[in-house]
């Protein structure tokens, strides 16, 4: 059903910013689409009226930590100096709000900016047509943004940017340093999701199939982002799939597990290990040649008022915000480590690279994962059931 309407409105969109139906018809088709998907009161029900004052911006982000050192470090502060008060929510999922993005009127003009993971969305975003063109003069701390998070975005939207880099993480594995030796991991790579010597120690995290096929490409010695031998993986997912105690579906489900020992290796966010350690529990982090490596990022939505939004992400790219922020959500900043001095904490933060080159993180193509979601997802949901 939601990829359905997904579909739907994407036709929809387009079609009237071709000018292929009326404002009448698209505006008809969304109350149809907001009550189907459950939007209480339409698309227009989802406005955050202040959010539309001249003296607000509306901010979605993930909620827990990450919210609260964001509006701790950064939106506070901010409206402390500026009087504009940055209105912030939290995702329910990045499909879901997609959706509502679509089905607001004009898209995308009912929201400002949005904290976005990994390339995937900055590609559907622009494609939609929900971007924007950067005036980078206006966000003069830009320049201290690692190079090649900047170039990651920029080839997808003509050179232009549509949204600022924030900061960094990883999926890559955690193991439990009682059971498991560093020699043995840094020696396995990868192929420790596949140690048959910890059956029923292993986990992943089931609800997404590229994190699932990025390391069985590993494992069979391929490229992620240009799998040559799609059965190869397939049976690698099916023959881990024997080993496997628990498919995690949250990070803190995620963190219960490992805390708990009830599985001594997996896949896992960067900044749930770093979060671990801290806590004192013994957890290594292993991070492969070609690791799952990905960049979150500030998006700013069409309709959103430029100067406000400049005015914002500038700040939140001054040193003290981004290292602040950095600390409390356990991933590094984007800023590069040769320009701003980084502090312990965040050096000792896993996916932290002191170079700010980034050389060895492997991001993934857009295009390449995208076209092919639909039948990978489909394949990935029945090895996980057995079928």
């Amino acid at each position: 059903m939601k990829k359905d309407l997904n579909e739907q409105l994407d036709t929809v969109v387009k079609l009237y910013q071709d000018g292929g139906i009326t404002r009448r018809d698209f505006v008809k088709y969304l109350g149809i689409a907001g009550a189907a998907a459950g939007l209480v009161g339409g698309p227009f029900g989802l406005l955050t009226r202040s959010a539309r004052a001249a003296k607000s911006i509306r901010f979605d982000s993930w909620g827990g930590t990450t919210s609260e050192a964001l509006r701790k470090y950064a939106f506070e502060p901010f409206t402390k100096a500026t009087g504009i008060e940055v209105v912030d929510a939290a995702f329910t999922g990045m499909d879901a709000y997609l959706t509502q993005v679509k089905a607001s009127y004009p898209p995308g003009g009912e929201f400002n900016l949005a904290h976005l993971s990994a390339v995937f969305d900055y590609a559907r975003y622009i494609g939609l047509g929900f971007g924007v063109v950067l005036d980078e003069s206006k966000i003069p701390n830009l320049k201290n943004v690692m190079k090649p998070m900047k170039d990651a975005l920029r080839q997808l939207s003509d050179g232009n940017l549509s949204a600022v880099p924030y900061d960094l993480g990883q999926t890559g594995i955690a193991y439990n340093t009682k059971h498991i030796s560093k020699d043995k991991a840094e020696k396995l790579g990868a192929s420790l999701l596949w140690d048959k010597a910890l059956k029923d120690k292993l986990g992943s995290w089931g609800a997404d199939y590229r994190t699932n096929m990025w390391y069985a490409a590993l494992h069979t010695g391929q490229s992620p982002n240009n799998i040559t031998d799609l059965d190869a993986v397939w049976d690698a997912l099916a023959e881990q799939r024997d080993l496997m105690k628990k498919y995690w579906e949250s990070g803190s489900e995620l963190m219960s597990l490992l805390a708990n020992e009830e599985i001594y290796a997996t896949v896992a966010w960067s900044g749930r290990v770093a979060a671990l350690q801290q806590q004192g529990h013994s957890i290594g982090y292993l991070a492969p040649e070609g690791t799952y490596s990905w960049m979150e990022y500030i998006f700013v939505l069409k309709g959103t008022d430029l100067e406000v939004a400049q005015k914002l992400l500038n700040f939140m790219l001054e040193p003290d915000a981004a290292i602040a922020v950095a600390k409390g959500q356990n991933y590094p900043p984007s800023l590069d480590p040769t320009k701003v001095k980084m502090p312990p904490e965040v050096q000792k933060l896993p996916a932290f690279d002191p170079t700010g080159q980034l050389k060895g993180y492997l991001f993934a193509k857009p295009d390449y994962w995208n076209s092919h979601q639909v039948e990978w997802t489909e394949k990935w949901d029945r090895i996980r059931a057995g079928a």
